[in-house]
C-alpha cells in the first residue's frame, strides 16, 4: 500500500500545490519580470527600487520585523527560562496568560492601542488626572511613534510563538551538558551564553523567523495605525493597479523574494533540528525551589510582561464595553448594547456565517491532506518524500498577502482561473487560500503524533490479516488522535481569524469574512468602533478556547507547529 499510497497523497500534493501555489507565484513573477512584448526585463524592478517613496516602505517594513523579531526575542527567551528552570508563585497562571496574546489578531489589538494611546486616550488623561500636564493637554502618540506603535503590537501578538519554541528547546536539553560546564567553573551568565544558547538557537532562530516574516509582511497593524509607509500597504493600495500597471507586481516580486530568502536562511542553518523537541532528554531535578523573594521577583516579572502584552486586549474589552470612551482613564457610561448589535449588525451576522463557512472546510481539507502527507513523510521510504515535506513548508515563506496578489493576478479576466475570479465570488479562493496557510500546522502536529507512535503497533495489526490502510485507520489514528485535534482546532481558529487574504480577495460586502467585517467596521462613523471591539472580543473567546484546550491538549509540544 505504500507506494501507491503515496504516490498518490504525491501527485495530489502537487498539482494542488501546482494550481494554487506556484502559478500565482508565476503570475507575480511574470508581471514582474516579463514586459509587454513577452522578453525579459528588470526595468519594472530597477525603476521601483529607485524610487524614494518604495525604498523609504522597504526600509520601514525590514526596520519594523527586526524590531518586533527583537523585542519578542526580549520578551520571551527571559520567560521561557525561568519558566522551565524555576517554580515561582503563580507559575501555572502566568504559563497559561502568556499566550493570551495569541488570541487576538495583531491589528484588532492596535485598535485598542489607539484608544490607550491616542490624542483622547486613556494615558493623555492619566496624564492629566496626576497632574502632570494641564487639563485640556493632549498629544497624539501614536502619530509621533507610528513606526514603534507597529512593531510594539505585532511583538506583543507574536512572541508567544518565540516563547512556545523556547520553551520547548530548553526541555530538550540535556542537563548533563550544563552540569558539566558547571563542574568546570563556568556557571552563570557565562554558562547561559556558551552552553545553554547555543542549543536552543535552532529553536529560537525557527520561532524568529516566523515571527520577522510575519511582521515584515503583516497589512493590518499598519492600515489601523494609519502608517502607509510600508511595502504591505503600498501593495495594498496598489491593487487597483493589478490590471495594467506592472509596478505593484515588481514591488509583491521584491517581497515575495526578501521573505522566501529568510526562511531558506531560518531553514537551511536551523530546519533540519526541526524534530528535536521530540527526543527524550534526561532529566536530573526538574524546576528548582528558589528564595522567596527571588520567586516573587520571577512572579513579578511574568506580571509585567503579562500586564504589557494584555494592553491591547484590554483597550478591545474596555472600549467594547462602553458607551462612549474620550478623554477619561476608563468609559464613564457602560453596556452591554454592543455585543448585542455585534451579533445582529447587518455586516456581522453573514461576515460570521461566511468565516465558519470558509474555515470550516479548509480546516477539513487540511485534515485529510495533512495527515496523508504526514504518513508518506513518517512512515514510508519512498524517494521524494522530502521534497514533499519542503512544498508543504513553503507556505510559511510566501506571505499571505503575496499568494492572495497572486490570485487576484490569476483570475483575471481572460486567465484560465478566470471562473473563480474573487471580485465575482472569493468563496473558492479564500477556502484553497486557508487551507495552504494553514496546512504546514497539520502537517507538522500529525507528524509529530506518527513520530510518538511506534510503527511496530501497524506491522503487528498487518501481520494479522489487517490492510495497511484499515490498519493506520484503526491502530496509528486513534493514539494520535490529541495531534490532529490540536492541528485541526489550530487551522480552524486562525483561518477565522485570518488577515491579509481576507483583505485582499473579499471585495464585496455579501462575502466579508470576520476580520473584513471588524475593519469595515472599524472604519464607519458613529458606534462602528465599539461594534468592532465587541466583535474582536468574541473572536478572542472563540480562540481562547480553542488554544486553551490545545495547550492542555499537547502542553510543551505546542511549539514544534510554529516551526520553520
Amino acid at each position: 500500500m505504500s507506494k501507491p499510497f503515496a504516490r498518490l497523497v504525491f501527485g495530489l500534493t502537487a498539482a494542488l500545490f501546482a494550481a494554487f501555489f506556484l502559478w500565482p507565484i508565476f503570475q507575480i513573477l511574470k508581471g514582474g519580470l516579463i514586459d509587454a512584448d513577452g522578453r525579459f526585463t528588470l526595468s519594472y524592478l530597477t525603476a521601483l527600487l529607485a524610487d524614494r517613496t518604495t525604498l523609504l516602505g522597504l526600509r520601514n517594513s525590514f526596520l519594523i520585523a527586526g524590531a518586533a523579531t527583537a523585542l519578542a526575542i526580549a520578551l520571551a527567551l527571559p520567560l521561557a527560562f525561568i519558566s522551565d528552570r524555576f517554580r515561582f508563585p503563580g507559575k501555572t497562571l502566568f504559563g497559561s496568560l502568556l499566550l493570551v496574546p495569541m488570541i487576538l489578531p495583531p491589528f484588532v489589538g492596535a485598535i485598542g492601542i489607539r484608544q490607550i494611546f491616542g490624542q483622547s486616550g486613556a494615558l493623555n488623561a492619566l496624564v492629566i488626572a496626576l497632574h502632570l500636564r494641564p487639563a485640556g493637554w493632549a498629544f497624539d502618540w501614536l502619530a509621533a511613534n507610528q513606526f514603534w506603535g507597529v512593531a510594539l503590537v505585532d511583538a506583543l501578538s507574536l512572541y508567544p510563538i518565540l516563547y512556545l519554541n523556547a520553551v520547548a528547546a530548553l526541555a530538550n536539553i540535556d542537563p548533563a551538558m550544563e552540569e558539566a560546564a558547571q563542574n568546570l567553573g563556568c556557571t552563570g551568565w557565562r554558562r547561559f551564553r556558551k552552553i545553554t544558547l547555543p542549543l536552543i538557537r535552532p529553536g529560537l532562530f525557527a520561532g524568529g523567523t516566523i515571527v520577522f516574516i510575519w511582521s515584515f509582511t503583516d497589512l493590518g497593524t499598519p492600515l489601523v495605525f494609519d502608517y502607509a509607509r510600508v511595502t504591505s500597504v503600498q501593495i495594498y493600495y496598489g491593487l487597483k493597479d493589478i490590471g495594467g500597471n506592472p509596478a505593484p507586481f515588481a514591488l509583491v516580486l521584491v517581497m515575495l523574494a526578501s521573505s522566501v530568502l529568510l526562511y531558506a536562511v531560518g531553514r537551511g542553518l536551523f530546519g533540519r533540528d526541526g524534530h528535536a523537541m521530540m527526543a527524550k532528554a534526561t532529566s536530573t531535578g526538574g524546576p528548582r525551589t528558589l528564595p522567596r523573594a527571588t520567586a516573587w521577583l520571577c512572579t513579578a516579572l511574568c506580571a509585567g510582561v503579562t500586564f504589557l502584552a494584555l494592553l491591547p486586549h484590554l483597550g478591545v474589552v474596555l472600549t467594547a464595553f462602553s458607551r462612549d470612551w474620550y478623554g477619561s482613564v476608563l468609559p464613564r457610561s457602560w453596556t452591554l448594547e454592543n455585543f448585542h448589535l455585534a451579533l445582529g449588525h447587518e455586516l456581522t451576522v453573514p461576515s460570521i456565517a461566511n468565516s465558519l463557512k470558509y474555515s470550516s472546510i479548509s480546516a477539513a481539507v487540511d485534515l485529510v491532506l495533512g495527515v496523508a502527507i504526514a504518513y508518506v513523510v513518517v512512515r514510508t521510504r519512498v524517494a521524494g518524500r522530502q521534497l514533499l515535506d519542503f512544498l508543504v513548508m513553503l507556505p510559511l515563506a510566501v506571505p499571505g498577502l503575496v499568494l492572495a496578489f497572486g490570485y487576484l493576478a490569476m483570475a483575471q479576466d481572460g486567465r484560465f482561473f478566470a471562473f473563480i475570479n474573487p471580485v465575482e465570488n472569493p468563496t473558492v479562493l479564500l477556502i484553497v487560500a486557508y487551507s495552504i496557510r494553514r496546512l504546514p500546522y497539520v502537517v507538522r502536529s500529525a507528524a509529530a503524533g506518527f513520530q510518538q507512535t511506534s510503527e511496530t503497533l501497524e506491522e503487528a495489526a498487518q501481520n494479522l490479516g489487517c490492510p495497511p490502510l484499515k490498519a493506520m485507520c484503526k491502530i496509528t489514528l486513534p493514539l494520535i488522535t490529541a495531534n490532529l485535534v490540536a492541528g485541526g482546532l489550530l487551522a480552524f481558529a486562525f483561518a477565522m481569524l485570518e488577515v491579509s487574504d481576507s483583505l485582499i480577495l473579499a471585495q464585496k460586502q455579501a462575502y466579508y469574512p470576520l476580520t473584513k467585517a471588524i475593519l469595515e467596521l472599524f472604519q464607519l462613523l458613529g458606534d462602528g468602533k465599539f461594534i468592532a471591539c465587541a466583535l474582536g472580543v468574541w473572536a478572542m473567546v472563540f480562540l481562547g478556547i480553542v488554544l486553551t484546550g490545545m495547550s492542555s491538549v499537547l502542553g510543551r509540544k505546542l511549539g514544534a507547529i510554529f516551526r520553520v
